[in-house]
C-alpha cells in the first residue's frame, strides 16, 4: 500500500518479441538466427561432449531495461547430432557446479551450451555452417496468457509456463532468474547439406531439445557466463 492507502499498481517487467527476417545475412550482425557468433576473447566456440562444434541457433543483444541481465549478450548453441531434452542435474537443492557441462543422461556430457556475455568482442571468421543464417529483430510488446501453443519467443517479462512453474538455484546459491522463452516446435531453418538432426521433424529443419518448450533461465549475480539453463516443458 502507498502512503495515501491506495493499492500501488504493479508494473510488468519489459519484455520484447523475438522476430526472423527472411532475407539471408551475407555478413556479421549481433542480432541473428545463425550467423557469426559474438564470443568473449577467452570463450572458444562451444563443442559438445562428442568433440563436434556446437550449432549456433540464435544471438541477440539483450535490451538494456530487461530485467537483471540487460545490455548481455545471448548466445544458444545445441548440438545437430545429439538431440534430447535437457536434464537439470542437482546436489543439496542447487545446480551442481558448472552445471553446464555436467553429465546429461544418457550422454557423458552436455550437448548444448548457452553464453550471457557483457560485451563480446569481433566475430568469428566463419558463419555458423549449418543452420541458416537470418536477421533477427526485437520489438517491445505485453504478453498474455494464450494457452496452449500460444506462447512467443521472447525475452524479459516473465515466463509463460506450459505445465508447472520451475525454479532452481544455480550452483553459487542464487536462485535463476527469467531470460528468454522459445515456443514448441520452434524451427530453425538449415543450409543445403547440412546434416540431418535425428528425430526432427524435417531434413530441413532443427529444433532445439526435440521441440519442446525451452525456458532459459540465468544466474542473475552472472557468476559465470554460461550459467544459463534450460528448462523444457511441453
Amino acid at each position: 500500500m502507498s502512503e495515501d492507502g491506495l493499492e500501488e499498481e504493479w508494473a510488468a517487467p519489459p519484455e520484447y518479441k523475438v522476430e526472423i527476417g527472411t532475407e539471408p545475412l551475407e555478413r556479421p550482425a549481433r542480432n541473428s538466427v545463425g550467423g557469426w557468433p559474438y564470443l568473449d576473447d577467452d570463450q572458444e566456440w562451444p563443442r559438445c561432449f562428442c568433440g563436434d562444434r556446437m550449432a549456433l541457433f540464435f544471438q541477440l543483444d539483450l535490451p538494456g531495461d530487461v530485467e537483471f541481465f540487460g545490455g548481455e549478450h545471448l548466445s544458444v548453441f545445441h548440438c545437430a547430432h545429439h538431440h534430447d531434452a535437457s536434464d537439470p542435474v542437482t546436489a543439496d537443492g542447487r545446480l551442481v557446479p558448472r552445471f553446464w557441462e555436467a553429465p546429461q543422461p544418457p550422454f557423458p556430457g552436455s550437448f548444448w551450451r548457452v553464453l550471457l556475455q557483457r560485451d563480446p568482442g569481433v566475430p568469428e571468421a566463419e558463419p555458423e555452417p549449418a543452420v541458416r543464417a537470418l536477421p533477427l529483430s526485437l520489438r517491445p510488446f505485453v504478453d498474455t496468457p494464450a494457452g496452449p501453443f500460444g506462447a512467443h519467443f521472447k525475452v524479459g517479462g516473465t515466463a509463460s509456463w506450459a505445465q508447472y512453474p520451475e525454479y532452481y538455484r544455480c550452483a553459487c546459491g542464487v536462485e535463476l532468474a527469467f531470460v528468454c522463452q522459445i515456443p514448441e516446435g520452434w524451427e530453425f531453418g538449415v543450409r543445403p547439406g547440412a546434416p540431418v538432426q535425428p528425430y526432427s521433424i524435417r531434413d530441413d529443419a532443427y529444433l532445439l531439445f526435440l521441440g519442446n518448450e525451452v525456458y532459459l533461465l540465468a544466474c542473475p549475480v552472472r557468476c559465470d557466463p554460461a550459467a544459463v539453463f534450460p528448462v523444457n516443458q511441453n
